[in-house]
């Protein structure tokens, strides 16, 4: 398994429209994503900055870029194109992130944990809201 993350940017005053068109994504892209190996997928929004962050669960690199060859992918860059900066094929712009440091498996004690009551612990910090 193969973890990627990249960023992408949403526009002013897009955010919620962004949202909104994941909830739920199409259900003919969420297939063609699981046919190609992808396990995991998520995006993150920072509000402040309208940054996207992106996490995927892949089992190949080379399956992952196929997905950008599918009609449904197309279609979905089309459909999304007005919310975020894009390539002239309307693929969201983005940039890949090399990662730093990973774990596997449940955490360690000691480790940030995320507890029942939404609250995420660090050591040595205050307990704040996950959202």
């Amino acid at each position: 398994m193969i973890r990627k993350a990249f960023v992408m940017s949403v526009a002013p005053g897009m955010e919620a429209e962004y949202e909104r068109r994941h909830r739920p994504i199409w259900p003919e892209l969420e297939a063609v994503l699981r046919a190609h190996g992808v396990r995991s997928y998520a995006i993150f929004l920072d509000a402040p900055t309208r940054q996207l962050f992106a996490y995927a669960e892949i089992d190949s690199e080379e399956r992952w870029a196929a997905i950008a060859q599918t009609p449904e992918c197309r279609r979905w860059w089309a459909h999304m194109r007005d919310l975020m900066p894009s390539n002239p094929d309307a693929s969201p712009v983005a940039r890949d992130l090399r990662e730093v440091f990973g774990m596997d498996g449940l955490p360690p004690s000691g480790s940030p944990e995320v507890r029942k009551s939404g609250s995420l612990s660090l050591p040595g910090s205050s307990a704040r809201s996950v959202e």
